[in-house]
Order: structure tokens, then C-alpha cells, then sequence
């Protein structure tokens, strides 16, 4: 019942034309900037930091009385999202605020002191997606421990987490695996918004050194309601995440993609909706899928030719793929991340020839083990091909650190 008295006020809110859900940034400016009068601000953003009439959070600062914005850091993606997936981003200027703009997407991730230098507080401003592979928290935490090495202050602007606040799933990242996809010890989906992944990371060691860091906390959010519920405007924050329900689908076909073994859809009108290659039988496959009645999917067939490839793949032949296209009928009740294991099983059992971990044997597994903050997974898996042989260590810490990080709830 609770599911659908959020629907019908998303709903209603639509209607009239005003959001349910207050973000960070309309709180921080309804309240007179208070936070930051008399500072120099540096912003960490991209194009989803805006407020619920599309207006940039860089503009908003900029003409905010009593605030002197200084600088901008880009993330990957860059502040106005001109920079593809995985490219460096250069330091420049502004051209509409003409605000100094640092990268953090290329030769540092991390802002070093000559950056910081000239501010008082960095504030944080972008919509994340709750997922651990994403690297908008990664540049979160790193902004974190650079001010906190330079005696700076912090503030984190908060916005939804689209998945909701109770979906967590995924091992720890353990040693030898840290990275940009895996740069903290959470789970690959961590059920916090940025303001309590950020508080977390600062009151539980898990960032260098502690930072002082202020939170301003949404208005209006609570942990059942997904990004639908909140009557936001979705401004994508990159751009394989044109909607917010791609935060879901970014988990559940994300990591196979790391290994360049099928099509998910990226390079055609449906990313990380699918699973697709040349030799699969559509209808098969989704006969397959659908008697595995998995708590929260429905699978049908499709096919489909990619209008580009991207990674190894991008010198090479477009050409018609088979296979699944996957429906979330029930976000609750799906376990995302394990939804591509389960295809890979099934593909195994359809074609015990085909090659699956070794599709792109140049690649190696890096990537795919850096995402999942193991190679346990992998070991365990590839050696049979059953989800049953990788779900109880895939899943071992996550209740623990739901009770730890529940400590730094701001929303029920």
C-alpha cells in the first residue's frame, strides 16, 4: 500500500508542477546560503547538479549573495558533460561563468593542493546511482580526504539515491583490488545517499584522514522512495543514464560488459538493458530466463543491430545480435548485480562452447575483478557456471554493513 501512496503523490506532485523532494542545493538556498557566506567555494559537479527547475547548481552559486565561487572541478564526464565515458578531461575555464575549472579525470583524480589553494570549502553536487563501479563517489571521497588533508572544509549537497536507501548487495572490495570502480571497502550497491556514503567514509576510517564535513540533507526523501516517488526532473549523469531506472539496469548487466563477451545494449537505444550476441537463439533464451522465475524480472526476446561498438570491440563488424531484453517488474524484490551470473549460467547450459570469460583474452580479467572487489567471484564461478557456487560469498558482508552504516541514516 506504501508503494502506491508514493506513486499517486509523485503523481500529484507532477501535477502541480513542484517536486515532493527538496535536494541539498534548494535547502542550502532557501536557508540564504548560510553555510557558506563570506567563503571562497569550490564546486565538484557535472550536469545532473541542478535544482527542480533545471537550473545548474554552478549558476545558483555564482549569483548566490555573500558566496564567491572560485573554482569548478570536473568529474569524469567534465562539469557540463561535454567528455565521453573513460576520457580525460582538461582544466579550462567556465565559458559562461568564467569560474577557473579543474579536472579530475585526468592527470589527477584527486585534487591536489595547488587546486585547493585558493578556497575555503569545496561543496559536492551530483546525482549518483548508488552503485560502487560508478566514479562519482569515488571523486566524492577523494575531494573528502584532499580538503581534509588541507585543513579545507567539506559539504556535500544531497540528493536521492535512485535505487532507494534498503537496496544493498555485494562483497567488500579486499585488498589488491582497489580502484576508481572499487575505490572504498563497500558493497557493489550500498544503499546510501552521497551525504551519508560521505559521512560514513568520514566516521568510520575508512577515507586517510577525517575531514570536517557538513551535509546538507534533503527535505522530503525517505529510504523506500525510488527516484520516480521524489517528482525530481532526471538530469543524466552520464550518458549511458538517460533515465533513473538505468541505475538499476547499470547493475544488472554492468559487470559482464566489463569482459566484452555480449552486447548490453550500450551502442544501441537500450543500455544495460540486454543480453545479446550473434550465436544466441532469442526465443530460447528467453524461454530460459523466464523459467528461472526470478523474484522481480521478466525477460522477452529481441534482436537488434548495435549503431556502434565501444571498448575492443570498436573496430569491428556491426552486426545483428540474439538475445534478452530484461524487465525490472519489481525493483524491491530483484537481486540486480547477480542477474547477469544468472544469464551467463543459462548461456553456459545453452552453449557450453562459447566463450565467456575468455571472449577478449587481451583484456584479461582486470577489469571484471576490480569491479567486483575480488577475483573470488570469478574463480568461484567460472569453474562450473552456477550462481549457487558464488551467491554466499557475494553476499557475506552485506548485513554487516547495513547495521554499520545504518548508524548514519538522515532519512527513515
Amino acid at each position: 500500500m506504501k508503494k502506491y501512496i508514493l506513486a499517486l503523490v509523485a503523481a500529484l506532485v507532477a501535477l502541480c508542477g513542484s517536486a515532493a523532494v527538496k535536494t541539498g542545493i534548494e535547502v542550502l538556498r532557501d536557508g540564504g546560503f548560510k553555510q557558506l557566506q563570506g567563503k571562497r567555494v569550490g564546486l565538484v559537479t557535472n550536469p545532473s547538479g541542478v535544482d527542480s527547475q533545471l537550473k545548474s547548481t554552478v549558476d545558483i552559486l555564482n549569483e548566490a549573495p555573500g558566496v564567491k565561487l572560485v573554482a569548478l572541478y570536473g568529474p569524469e564526464h567534465g562539469v557540463r558533460g561535454n567528455a565521453h565515458a573513460g576520457d580525460a578531461v582538461s582544466d579550462a575555464v567556465d565559458p559562461k561563468t568564467g569560474v577557473k575549472t579543474y579536472s579530475l579525470y585526468g592527470k589527477t583524480h584527486k585534487p591536489t593542493p595547488e587546486m585547493l589553494k585558493d578556497i575555503d570549502v569545496l561543496v559536492y553536487d551530483i546525482q549518483d546511482i548508488g552503485c560502487r563501479s560508478y566514479t562519482f563517489y569515488a571523486t566524492m571521497g577523494m575531494c573528502m580526504e584532499a580538503c581534509a588533508e588541507q585543513g579545507k572544509e567539506f559539504m556535500v549537497l544531497d540528493r536521492p539515491n535512485p535505487l532507494g536507501g534498503n537496496k544493498v548487495e555485494g562483497n567488500l572490495v579486499e585488498k589488491g583490488f582497489f580502484s576508481m570502480v572499487s575505490k572504498y571497502a563497500i558493497p557493489y550497491l550500498y544503499g546510501l545517499t552521497p551525504g551519508e556514503l560521505a559521512t560514513y567514509l568520514n566516521e568510520e576510517g575508512v577515507t586517510a584522514k577525517k575531514a570536517k564535513l557538513t551535509v546538507i540533507p534533503m527535505q522530503g526523501w525517505t529510504r523506500s522512495m525510488k527516484y520516480r516517488d521524489t517528482g525530481l526532473p532526471w538530469v543524466l549523469p552520464s550518458p549511458q543514464v538517460p533515465t533513473p531506472e538505468h541505475a538499476a539496469f547499470y547493475a544488472v548487466s554492468g559487470v559482464v560488459g566489463e569482459l566484452y563477451a555480449f552486447n548490453t545494449g550500450i551502442g544501441y537505444t537500450l543500455p544495460f538493458e540486454c543480453f545479446a550476441e550473434t550465436y544466441i537463439n532469442a526465443d530460447s533464451l528467453a524461454d530460459a530466463m523466464n523459467a528461472l522465475h526470478l523474484p522481480g524480472y521478466s525477460f522477452r526476446p529481441i534482436n537488434y543491430k548495435p549503431f556502434f561498438k565501444v571498448g575492443p570491440e570498436a573496430s569491428k563488424e556491426l552486426k545483428e545480435v540474439h538475445g534478452v531484453q530484461v524487465y525490472i517488474t519489481d525493483l524491491d524484490k530483484a537481486d540486480l548485480t547477480l542477474c547477469q551470473f544468472y544469464f551467463m549460467q543459462v548461456v553456459h547450459e545453452m552453449y557450453p562452447n562459447a566463450k565467456i570469460f575468455d571472449a577478449n583474452a587481451n583484456r584479461g580479467y582486470g577489469m571484471f575483478d576490480k569491479v567486483m572487489g575480488t577475483d573470488q567471484i570469478r574463480l568461484r564461478f567460472s569453474k562450473r557456471y552456477k550462481v549457487a557456487d558464488i551467491i554466499d560469498y557475494f553476499n557475506k558482508d552485506v548485513e554487516a554493513f547495513k547495521a554499520k552504516s545504518s548508524k548514519y541514516y538522515l532519512y527513515h
